[in-house]
């Protein structure tokens, strides 16, 4: 007779037993609400200095915060994600505070005083005329539109006027100086009188830097003469000379230009080193 084994009692399998919630991530709360803060100055011009600090704590903080084990990482994850973006963010201000800054630094504005127009008893048509061809060629003092000769060109140091314009000065350039070099073929030499006069306030005074250019009406500038031409202009302008508060200087500057349509062109003058370009008529 065959024996028959009993069946082994059932046991209840055990549970796995279940992970545990990653816990709060206080580190990363702290990092994202330094990234949000920092990301906001960094906006500011004036706090740029607050943003910088704040931001790399922030990037430090959420990596660290990234790595914890066991801990939420959505907070860490963003203030990850913001304090990067707000280090760009910071670098562009910069970037534009400083170029904005060294614009006003290097760009001087230049005010203008036209000579006082000589009245009439009655309108004049042709005047009027003229007045409204100006308005509509743009703003005055530029190319299109320049400043008519006898203006007075002003900055916070210097005042300078363009007293006349010889456009057919080339006999009276060779005359000045038996070594001179004549023109080039088609070129011409032409003489602009200038008045620098120094309204600083330094005591150890300044020097007249006035720059003087001729654009043609094709847009081509002629400044100074090429280092292969000698020209020394009758009554030169003295550039190197030191004014004092109220002094002034008058001369002539020489420029070489296409004799074709001389009178066509304008001056672009540059009053102070840092001062904006300015253009004036040549007749």
């Amino acid at each position: 007779m065959t024996s028959q084994t009993p069946p082994s009692p059932a046991y209840p399998v055990p549970a796995a037993p279940q992970p545990e919630p990653p816990a709060k991530n206080t580190l990363g709360t702290i990092a994202l609400v330094l990234a949000i803060v920092g990301f906001i100055f960094a906006c500011i011009p004036g706090a740029l200095i607050v943003g910088w600090i704040l931001l790399p704590i922030a990037f430090i903080l959420s990596i660290v915060a990234l790595v914890a084990k066991n801990k939420r990482r959505g907070g860490a994850l963003a203030a990850l994600i913001i304090s990067i973006v707000g280090t760009i963010v910071g670098v562009i201000v910069f970037v534009a505070v400083v170029g904005n800054a060294v614009d006003d630094a290097f760009n001087e504005n230049v005010t203008a005083q036209p000579p006082a127009a000589t009245e009439s008893a009655e309108p004049d048509d042709d005047a009027a005329t003229g007045e409204d061809a100006a308005e509509s060629a743009g703003p005055d003092g530029t190319r299109a539109n320049p400043y008519p000769i006898g203006t007075e060109l002003r900055t916070d140091d210097w005042t300078l006027v363009v007293n006349g314009v010889d456009l057919d000065a080339t006999d009276a350039v060779m005359a000045e100086n038996e070594f001179n070099d004549p023109p080039e073929d088609g070129n011409v030499y032409i003489l602009v009188n200038l008045t620098a006069t120094y309204t600083g306030s330094d005591a150890a005074g300044a020097m007249p830097w006035a720059l003087v250019e001729y654009v043609s009406a094709g847009g081509n500038t002629f400044d100074a003469l090429s280092f292969d031409t000698f020209a020394v202009a009758p009554d030169a302008f003295d550039s190197l000379t030191t004014l004092y508060e109220g002094a002034s200087t008058t001369g002539n500057a020489i420029l070489q230009v296409p004799a074709e349509g001389v009178a066509d062109g304008t001056l672009a003058i540059t009053v102070d080193m840092f001062s904006d370009k300015i253009f004036v008529a040549v007749q």
